[in-house]
């Protein structure tokens, strides 16, 4: 038997039903068009705290006891498990303390900060905010409210599962982001479990930030060294021993997810589903696009969170338009005369591009005296119209250089 029943799940939704939001299940188009089979978008990013942490954080607190809560709460994360924390806290009546990331999202910090939490920066990684917490439980008596590794958490999460089940019943794969491994162990259990037919569970892990692919194949939780991802929410470098089992037990596959792939699917979300989600929230989406041959249909993708600083919205946004083709970045070698750069421009226009961004550059080593270069950042239709754009000015004599 499971270490996590799905009578257990049913219980945290119990607790969870005047809490949580239950979260509604909205067909896409554009991704059942590329798979050739239904699929459907689970928009945790809805939830209340914009992710699915408030249904763990909640369950977790609600069942301390009352002298437990009546010496606080104490929390490590990247901002949704804070901010899951922090309103729970609040709603139950105890203190919390969160340990958040130097350079954590300035929204998340911000609604941390709202919900009633005391934040506390302790050093660069979620691994360095957890050691903090520890200590900090230790030394103060607060309760750890760990962000995945505990079955009250697991449970929490799991009770969406639930709502997949009642909301497409006949679901045959169900896709999500993994970090430490909570949500899917919880979901997994709840389909695993509560279903009358076999469900695919597959887990979409950051290529930079992949704990579990490796600790899967060594049979216990390996710590890897991460790197920088945008997917801050699921960078973890440590899968929890509790959510290593029941993803081992419970989880088909966990595959990886380029940065490419993760801008590309937020934008995909954005413009074609109209969700805001956050690099973590879209990995699920990530996966489908690259991994589509491990899905059977009907395909239910998690949507994990939606909080995202507007500042990296647009830069990831840019990042997906250039990977679909749709922004280039150029340097454009010029004979230096008068009217060289309206040319290059007017050439521009007749091609039907949109010049976002011109830099003229007249003195350089690189350059000769007769030369001037100019780097621009334009807008195209796609990866074909990019591909005529360049070809054309190719033809015209120009010298270009993508960066």
């Amino acid at each position: 038997m499971s270490l996590v029943s799905v009578d257990d799940i049913r219980a945290a939704r119990t607790l969870l039903q005047d809490v949580v939001v239950p979260t509604p299940l909205m067909h896409s188009r554009a991704l059942s068009e590329a798979i050739g089979g239904p699929v459907y978008l689970k928009c945790e990013n809805l939830q209340r705290t914009g992710s699915f942490k408030i249904r763990g954080a909640y369950v977790r607190i609600a069942r301390l006891s009352e002298g437990e809560r009546a010496r606080g709460v104490v929390a490590a994360s990247a901002g949704n498990h804070a901010q899951g924390v922090a309103l729970a806290a609040s709603m139950l009546g105890c203190k919390a303390t969160v340990f958040m990331p130097q350079g954590a999202p300035l929204p998340k910090v911000a609604a941390t900060r709202a919900y009633g939490a005391e934040v506390v920066f302790p050093g660069p990684t979620v691994d360095d905010c957890l050691a903090a917490a520890q200590e900090h439980s230790e030394r103060d008596g607060a309760v750890l409210i760990h962000p995945f590794d505990h079955l009250d958490v697991v449970a929490g999460q799991g009770t969406i599962g639930l709502e997949i089940l009642e909301g497409c019943p006949d679901v045959r794969t169900v896709v999500g982001a993994v970090g430490g491994g909570g949500l899917m162990s919880g979901v997994a259990a709840a389909l695993k479990q509560g279903a009358d037919h076999d469900i695919k569970v597959v887990g979409a892990q950051a290529k930079r930030a992949a704990a579990f692919p490796p600790s899967l194949a060594a049979g216990r939780p390996v710590r890897v060294e991460v790197q920088p991802t945008m997917a801050d929410g699921i960078s973890v470098g440590r899968p929890g021993d509790l959510t290593y089992t029941l993803v081992n037990e419970l989880v088909d596959a966990v595959v990886t997810v380029t940065e490419e792939s993760i801008s590309q699917a937020l934008l995909l979300c954005l413009e074609r589903a109209k969700q805001v989600v956050e690099p973590a929230g879209a990995a699920g989406v990530a996966a489908l696009l690259e991994h589509s041959y491990a899905v059977r249909t009907p395909v239910v993708v998690l949507l994990s969170g939606g909080n995202i600083d507007p500042v990296l919205l647009a830069k990831v946004l840019r990042h997906g338009l250039a990977g679909a083709g749709r922004y280039l970045v150029v340097r454009c070698r010029l004979t230096d005369r008068p009217g060289a750069l309206v040319t290059l421009l007017g050439e521009l226009a007749g091609l039907g591009v949109n010049v976002l961004d011109v830099m003229h550059e007249r003195v350089a080593a690189r350059l000769h005296v007769e030369e001037a270069e100019v780097l621009m950042h334009l807008e195209t239709r796609g990866a074909e119209h990019s591909e005529e754009v360049l070809g054309r000015l190719r033809d015209k004599g120009y010298t270009l250089t993508l960066s």
